[in-house]
């Protein structure tokens, strides 16, 4: 009886074996089938969600300051500052083969001029977001400078400061790039406000080398052009109609000035469309949720470009739909006359005419009070080059020339 007891369960164990092993094999398979799901569907959430952490937690200025005006009505100012400088954050040297892709000559060109300047406009309640391009040669007010070109405020603050901390013994080559940047980025906001008569809620800034990298991440970008060019000093050269640019060929298209009948003024134009067309494209191929272009977009945004500290700009980003879903639009402030000033061409523009254009826009000025006030203008023989001016939407893929 002992001996049935003791080897009575061997006897059982080796009486179904194949069985015991199927049923082994389908428990491990359906565990590891668990398994992979999980990861599939919360995994692939879970990294989502960490690269949008990621990206909410870029933000390396405090040149906006605690106590800058910002937005009291629900909206948010955000201002866009392309950079002409071909060094890096730290003040150094581009790669060679990096500069031979921008094609934009060698780093002691551009100084540093924010080329492109545009205030986005996002309304409370998720209603149309409007840009307003400011042309970077206008004639304005620099905080220390008196009058001079728009796009100088940041340059002419950057050195300011650093020549004030060389004087002081600060020899440091970094300490001196970053002090001087953010003197720059103070000045060029607080230009700005001043000149538009709105608080400025947040600032993106980006260089050549920034926006080069951007557009490969996003694997190129679509435009539309009404007539072919070609352009030696940009690189442009494209036909018309519609296409898909790579990086460098749409750095080449969103520098380009020569050769178009506006100049500057079409180059402004070449701006908002590359705006609208790759937040239609951020929207429509799922870029916000697609973890490996996240990755791609995190390194080169936390490598390339600076934001004001607290700004989870993806939370943003994720309320402000409209911005990635096409509701959108893009305008040129404007322009009076051109002329000269201390040798350099310069826009004369009417400082009151183009805030009213702004304030109206933002809903800070009933637009029936500016219709009257503008209408009294014309009368009196004012022109009024830029109310005109053609607007680009977003939602899609827009043609200029």
């Amino acid at each position: 009886m002992s001996l049935h007891r003791a080897t009575g369960p061997r006897h059982r164990a080796r009486a179904h074996p194949a069985r015991q092993r199927r049923r082994s094999r389908r428990a491990r398979l359906l565990r590891t089938l668990l398994v992979l799901t999980a990861v599939l569907v919360l995994g692939g959430g879970a990294a989502a969600w960490y690269l949008y952490r990621e990206l909410d937690s870029i933000g390396s200025s405090a040149a906006l300051g605690p106590d800058a005006p910002k937005s009291t009505d629900g909206s948010t100012n955000i201002l866009l500052m392309g950079l002409d400088t071909r060094k890096d954050q730290n003040g150094d040297e581009l790669p060679r083969d990096v500069l031979k892709k921008l094609h934009a000559g060698s780093s002691e060109i551009g100084g540093y001029n924010a080329n492109t300047l545009i205030l986005l406009h996002v309304p409370a309640g998720g209603g149309k977001a409007k840009g307003f391009s400011i042309p970077r040669d206008d004639l304005v007010d620099i905080p220390g400078h008196g009058k001079d070109k728009i796009k100088k405020a940041y340059g002419l603050a950057k050195a300011d400061e650093e020549e004030r901390l060389l004087k002081r013994g600060v020899k440091d080559r970094h300490e001196l790039e970053q002090a001087g940047r953010e003197a720059g980025r103070r000045s060029q906001i607080e230009t700005v406000r001043t000149f538009l008569g709105v608080p400025v809620d947040h600032f993106a800034e980006v260089n050549l080398a920034g926006f080069y990298h951007l557009a490969d991440a996003l694997g190129g970008v679509d435009v539309c052009l009404n007539h072919p060019v070609k352009d030696r000093y940009s690189g442009a050269d494209f036909p018309a109609g519609k296409q898909k640019l790579n990086a460098q060929e749409a750095l080449a298209f969103v520098r380009q000035r020569h050769g178009l009948t506006r100049g500057d003024l079409d180059r402004t134009r070449r701006q908002q469309a590359f705006l609208a067309s790759a937040l239609h494209q951020v929207n429509s191929v799922g870029t916000l949720t697609n973890p490996g272009r996240l990755l791609d977009l995190k390194d080169v945004v936390k490598e390339n470009v600076v934001l004001d500290k607290g700004w989870g700009v993806f939370s943003f980003v994720q309320e402000a739909r409209n911005l990635t879903g096409g509701r959108v639009e893009f305008t040129t402030l404007p322009v009076e006359s051109f002329a000269k000033h201390n040798g350099e061409d310069v826009n004369i523009v009417d400082r009151d005419l183009v805030r009213r254009r702004v304030q109206e826009q933002t809903g800070q000025l009933k637009p029936e009070h500016a219709a009257q006030k503008d209408s009294g203008e014309k009368d009196g023989g004012q022109k009024d080059s830029g109310h005109d001016d053609p607007k680009v939407s977003g939602g899609g893929v827009p043609c200029v020339d």
